[in-house]
């Protein structure tokens, strides 16, 4: 049986990968020891990113092909704007979180921002598709391995149960699928440049993830 797109993707990427799901900041989660300066300064990070990936996934649905993809990706988008902005709207406010006394400016953030957008607006549906199997592929991995951890800080917890839940599983599913159904008969050539892309996507996730502490 050939090899399907997204696990030549996942063998091509595993030592980025992997470097990321043992990112320091996931150990940290489930060693119970990430300070709360270092997880307030990842969630107005984050938070502001899930603004951009709005605009992320609203591109891919205006590039996508068929209306069954246009649905999906609308439901993302309700998720996006509803739920996670709303989970951040939250914390912030129990939290008594400023967003605009860090600095999201600095290169980390800035590049992950910038190019993940650029990825989205200046290439083609399964550009998207593949820098976003990247990201949610990664945070579905370690979530659902750290929900076996005791987490103190119910928001953390709740931040980690979010990425774990089935409707992101779905989620992170259904852009797996996607590049699979995509990938039969697909050129060597095409296959290797969306490999690369999950490969610059997941690079930018761990300095994304060391920002917190710098």
């Amino acid at each position: 049986m050939s090899e399907t797109l997204s696990e030549q993707i996942l063998r091509e990427n595993a030592a980025v990968f992997d470097a990321m799901v043992t990112h320091r900041f996931v150990k940290d989660i489930k060693a119970g020891r990430l300070s709360k300066e270092v997880f307030e300064r990842y969630l107005v990070f984050e938070g502001a990113f899930v603004d951009t990936a709005i605009s992320i996934f609203a591109f891919a649905a205006a590039k996508a092909e068929t209306i069954a993809q246009k649905r999906w990706l609308i439901g993302v988008l309700d998720a996006l704007a509803n739920q996670q902005i709303a989970y951040f709207e939250k914390t912030f406010a129990e939290r008594g979180i400023d967003p605009a006394a860090y600095n999201t400016a600095i290169p980390e953030v800035a590049a992950f921002r910038d190019d993940m957008l650029a990825i989205s607006r200046d290439g083609g549906y399964l550009d998207t598709v593949a820098a976003m199997f990247a990201a949610e592929w990664m945070y579905w991995t370690w979530s659902k391995e750290a929900t076996r951890y005791e987490m103190s800080d119910p928001l953390l917890k709740e931040w980690v149960d979010l990425h774990a839940h089935e409707d992101f599983a779905a989620q992170a599913l259904w852009l797996k699928a996607e590049l699979d159904d995509a990938g039969e008969g697909m050129s060597l050539e095409e296959r290797s440049r969306l490999s690369g892309i999950f490969g610059r996507a997941q690079a930018l996730e761990i300095a994304f993830h060391d920002a917190p502490y710098l």
